[in-house]
Order: C-alpha cells, then sequence, then structure tokens
C-alpha cells in the first residue's frame, strides 16, 4: 500500500501538466476559432481591416502561451531556485504581451472606428474630426499603457523595489528639479493634448503654415507632420499652431473661393470679359455653380486692375480652377484685344 501511493504521486506529476498543456491547447484553438468566425460576420469594410487578425492574433498567441507555461512551470522537474527565476521571467513576459496586445487592440479598435468613415469624401468633415480624436487619444494610451508596463517590471525586482522606497524621502527635491528641467516638454505634451481636444486643425486639413501649402497628414504630442503640395514634409511643434497665426481653409467646411486678378489697359471692355468668364466656368468640373464674377477693384493712371472669384468644391479643384481662368481669359485678351495689355504713353505737345 505504501508502494502504490509514491507511484499514484510520481504518475499526478507526469499527467497534470500534460492536462494543463492540453487543456491550454483546446482553449486556444477554441479561441482563435471565434475570432475568426467573428470577424467573418463583420461587414466587409471592416473584415478587410481585421482579416488575416493578424494584429492582435501574434500577441493573443505569445501571451497565451506565456500563461500556459506560468500554470505548467510549478509541476516541471525544476530545481526550486530555477524555477523561481523561470516564474519572474515569464511574469516580465507577461506583462510585456499584455502591453502588447492592449496596443494592438487599440489599433484594430481605431481602424474599425475609421473604417465607418471616409476621409477620401469630398465633405469629410466628421470623418476628420473623428479621425483627429481616435488617432491623438490611441497615441496617449500607448505611451500610458508603455509607461505603467515599464513600470511594473522594475517593480518586480527587489533591488529596484527598494531604490524606489528610499528615493521617494527625497522624492519632493527630485520633482522640483525635474520639473524646471522638462518644463518644455511637459508643456509641450500639455499643448498637443489641448490640440487634440479644441482641433484647430485636423487629419487631412489644408493649412498654410510658414508660407507652405499642405495637408495635415499626422498629429502627434508633439509635432505635427503636414504633406506639402510637392511631396515634402514640414514637422512643426504643435505649439505652433496655438500660439502662432495659421491658415485652415478646411476648418468648418472644404468649399473655396478662389481669385485672379489682372492688370489690363481701359481700352478692354469689362461686359466681355464678364461673359467669357461665364463661358469659361460653364465648361469645366471645377467649378461648383456657386460663384462667378468679375469686378474692377481698383484703377491707376496707367491700368485697371479686374478681380475674378470663382468657386470651387476643395482647396484643389480651387487653386485649378483658378489657373485654368487666368489663362484663358489671358488667352481671349490676346485674341480679341491684343492691344490690352498695360501700356505707358506718351504725347507730344503740338
Amino acid at each position: 500500500m505504501d508502494e502504490i501511493i509514491p507511484l499514484k504521486t510520481d504518475a499526478l506529476k507526469i499527467l497534470l501538466p500534460l492536462l494543463i498543456l492540453l487543456a491550454g491547447l483546446l482553449l486556444y484553438l477554441f479561441s482563435n476559432t471565434a475570432i475568426k468566425r467573428t470577424a467573418r460576420k463583420v461587414r466587409e469594410s471592416v473584415r478587410d481591416i481585421l482579416v488575416p487578425v493578424e494584429l492582435v492574433q501574434v500577441p493573443f498567441r505569445m501571451l497565451f502561451f506565456l500563461l500556459v507555461f506560468s500554470f505548467l512551470n510549478p509541476h516541471l522537474p525544476f530545481p526550486e531556485t530555477v524555477s523561481g527565476v523561470v516564474a519572474h521571467g515569464l511574469r516580465i513576459l507577461i506583462i510585456c504581451a499584455v502591453a502588447w496586445f492592449l496596443i494592438r487592440l487599440l489599433c484594430v479598435i481605431g481602424k474599425v472606428i475609421l473604417g465607418r468613415y471616409e476621409l477620401g469624401h469630398e465633405d469629410n468633415l466628421e470623418a476628420r474630426r473623428v479621425a483627429t480624436h481616435v488617432e491623438v487619444i490611441r497615441k496617449i494610451l500607448n505611451v500610458l499603457i508603455i509607461l505603467l508596463a515599464v513600470s511594473v517590471v522594475l517593480m518586480s525586482f527587489e533591488a529596484v523595489r527598494q531604490v524606489g522606497i528610499s528615493l521617494l524621502a527625497s522624492a519632493g527635491v527630485a520633482g522640483i528639479i525635474i520639473g524646471f528641467a522638462a518644463q518644455k516638454s511637459i508643456a509641450t505634451l500639455i499643448a498637443g493634448i489641448q490640440l487634440a481636444v479644441t482641433q484647430p486643425i485636423r487629419i487631412d486639413d489644408v493649412v498654410i503654415v510658414e508660407n507652405e501649402w499642405g495637408r495635415i497628414e499626422e498629429i502627434t504630442l508633439t509635432y505635427v507632420v503636414v504633406r506639402i503640395w510637392d511631396q515634402r514634409r514640414l514637422i512643426v511643434p504643435v505649439n505652433h499652431f496655438l500660439e502662432k497665426p495659421f491658415q485652415n481653409w478646411t476648418r468648418t467646411s472644404a468649399d473655396l473661393i478662389g481669385s485672379v486678378h489682372l492688370y489690363v489697359d481701359y481700352s478692354v471692355s469689362i461686359e466681355a470679359l464678364r461673359q467669357e468668364l461665364q463661358r469659361i466656368v460653364a465648361e469645366t468640373s471645377l467649378w461648383d455653380k456657386r460663384l462667378a464674377q468679375l469686378q474692377v477693384t481698383s484703377v491707376t493712371e496707367k491700368t485697371m486692375e479686374l478681380r475674378a472669384l470663382v468657386s470651387a468644391e476643395n482647396s484643389s479643384d480651387a487653386w485649378d480652377l483658378r489657373c485654368l481662368v487666368r489663362e484663358k481669359l489671358l488667352d481671349f485678351l490676346q485674341k480679341s484685344y491684343p492691344g490690352s495689355l498695360p501700356k505707358t504713353r506718351v504725347e507730344g505737345m503740338e
């Protein structure tokens, strides 16, 4: 009878890890299948974002197997010291895997939310507002997750914990020193949060910054990336958009009014130019049919200043329409009024 009990104990030590491993494997297969079935039920546009769900599957697999191995560790035939080191290493890896999984999960959630909006649409004000909120909030949460994970990992070391406790006595002085040293960085981070809340700019806004025309491509907590018309990237600190004036052409709507200035001689027929302007805009799809007018805005002793106002649905169309109107009006003047360019008159005395 005494010999049977040790045999049962040895058999249990062998079977228990195998049962834990088998149960973990079955649970993983069930969870993986459930995720894929859920993804298939989602509408096509969102499923394209999730399939093959690798954004969350890779950290999910790592976390799952680490948890299974942590359950197995006490039942494996390791010496106590080795088992303790392995357990500590597993705790660190699990913390890192959880942080990785949460960061990837936030990324997927953000993509699912943005999948309900069309940033490429002409009237995309609401989509740009949501995209800005989602991107900035995701980056803030990513920073918090990383800081929390690093803190928990460091606190898992006894030596580091003791050092932290000993430093608490001088935390007040250290806090003041760090505050003075990092006040500019902290102010920049606060400005980034303020930019996300007040939203003077949004993702895909058309702006003029530092005399450069471009679109807002990325907004972070410390800087903003502006994609300039010639594919260059202008990196602007977030403080610039809170402290200095800039132009936002799509703050409330995308439609714009463009102007074209011409300087012509007094002999030109204004009414003929008005009719030509109406003909030009009527033949192009760039015009949104809201506004097309020609006015004499100034006169000098030598020329007349004419201003043509035309409207378009967005800034790109407005720019192309202005160029088209300028070229067509000049061509009309050259053909119909060849002597209409500004002149300097010299009259002789009899």
